[in-house]
């Protein structure tokens, strides 16, 4: 329902990964477990979904390079090109409102994740020069419930696996495994 038309850095798309579980539920069993993953926006969609009310059975989110709010990386950005964010915010949050029918400051991964008990594991490149890595120490640090962060040297945006993917794929069947464990008890 996002309509894929309009990029609106994960407020609308946490809700496509809310029918994606309520699909997976209907076709598979609310039994099911279930996990969220995505990379740089994906992320930060993932991230912003566990805001919402979602079924017992997602039982972990993993996240590589999210940023931890809309205005924040777009902030970010704004900077890296020597556009003032103070006069840019605000266009951009009218155009969103005009164009993509949303609210840029709706909501943020720091608010979502503050509500959430759901385990998450944040991944990020210490090199990432787009998502600073520090936006996902942000994120953990404001979890209200299990996280792990692992960050991977030399790695910029996005490209943690290509960098060491034995540790990264240990780190995730390790985090998977701990989930499933936890939906056991």
């Amino acid at each position: 329902r996002s309509t894929s038309r309009t990029i609106t850095f994960g407020i609308k798309e946490r809700r496509d990964c809310l029918s994606w579980v309520d699909y997976v539920c209907k076709h598979f069993g609310s039994d099911t477990p279930i996990f969220l993953s995505g990379v740089s926006m994906g992320a930060a969609a993932v991230l912003m979904a566990a805001g919402l009310e979602l079924p017992k059975n997602v039982v972990g989110i993993i996240a590589d390079s999210p940023y931890s709010s809309p205005a924040a990386i777009i902030s970010k950005v704004c900077k890296d090109r020597g556009l003032p964010p103070s006069l840019m915010l605000p266009v951009l949050r009218l155009g969103a409102r005009c164009f993509g029918h949303f609210d840029l400051e709706e909501t943020t991964v720091i608010e979502a994740v503050r509500r959430t008990r759901i385990p998450i594991l944040l991944i990020h490149g210490e090199d990432d020069r787009f998502v600073p890595c520090r936006m996902s120490q942000e994120i953990w640090s404001a979890c209200g419930g299990p996280r792990t962060m692992k960050t991977f040297p030399g790695a910029g945006h996005g490209l943690s696996y290509l960098v060491d993917p034995k540790r990264y794929e240990r780190l995730v069947k390790q985090f998977v495994g701990e989930c499933l464990q936890r939906q056991e008890l």
